[in-house]
C-alpha cells in the first residue's frame, strides 16, 4: 500500500514521542491490530531499530499509546479532573466528543482497545478496564461532592451513559450525538440531588 507524506521527514531526537504520534494517528484512522509496527516506523519516521529499542513488542506500544492517552486529558475521562470547571459541568462534558482535529469520530479508545484485545487477561485489555474503573470513581467522587444520595449506583449509570453515548458517536459519525445522553444524565443529577422529589 503506498502512502503519501506531506511533512518532511524528521530523525534523531524525540523517536519515542513520534513513534507514539505516529501510532495514535494510526490506530485512530484504522484501528490497533490493522496497524502493523513497520508503519508505524515509516510514519515517524524512525528506523525499525529505532522502534523495538522503544518498544519492544507491539503490546507494549499499545499499552504506551494508552498511558500517553489518559495522562494527556483528551480523553473523555479528562474532563472529570479539571479543578477549574464545577463538579456538574465536569460530569456533563463527559457527553462532549473531545477536540480532534479530524474527522471521522473515534469514539473512547479505551472501548476500542478493549474490544480489539477481547480477552480480559490481556494486557491491553487490562489496562482499559481499570481506566473504565477509575472513570466511575472520579464521577462518585463528584456526585458525592454534590451530595448526591447513593453515589456509587448514579456514577455507574452516568458513566454508562457517557460510554454509550461515545460508542454511539463513533458508530454514527456524529460528534454531537452525546447530546441525548447529557438530557438523560441531567435528569438523573436533578432527581439525585438533596431536595429531590
Amino acid at each position: 500500500m503506498a502512502t503519501t507524506t506531506t511533512a518532511p521527514q524528521q530523525r534523531g531526537r524525540g523517536g519515542r514521542e513520534r513513534i507514539l504520534a505516529a501510532a495514535a494517528q494510526l490506530f485512530a484512522s484504522q484501528g490497533i491490530n490493522a496497524t502493523g509496527m513497520e508503519q508505524v516506523a515509516d510514519r515517524a519516521p524512525v528506523s525499525k531499530r529505532t522502534l523495538y529499542a522503544h518498544f519492544r513488542t507491539k503490546n507494549d506500544l499499545v499499552l504506551a499509546h494508552l498511558e500517553s492517552l489518559a495522562s494527556s486529558g483528551a480523553t473523555l475521562e479528562g474532563v472529570l479532573t479539571r479543578e477549574d470547571i464545577p463538579p456538574r459541568e465536569r460530569i456533563l462534558r463527559l457527553f462532549d466528543q473531545p477536540a480532534v482535529d479530524a474527522a471521522p469520530v473515534r469514539g473512547c479508545p479505551f472501548i476500542d482497545a478493549a474490544a480489539e484485545f477481547p480477552d480480559p487477561e490481556s494486557s491491553v485489555h487490562s489496562y482499559a478496564r481499570e481506566q473504565k474503573i477509575r472513570m466511575v470513581r472520579l464521577v462518585a467522587a463528584l456526585v458525592t461532592e454534590l451530595g448526591c444520595r447513593e453515589p456509587a449506583a448514579l456514577a455507574e449509570q452516568l458513566v454508562t451513559l457517557a460510554d454509550g453515548a461515545a460508542s454511539r458517536a463513533m458508530v454514527l459519525d456524529d460528534a454531537d450525538y452525546g447530546r441525548y445522553a447529557r438530557a438523560a444524565a441531567e435528569v438523573l443529577l436533578e432527581r439525585a440531588l438533596p431536595g429531590a422529589g
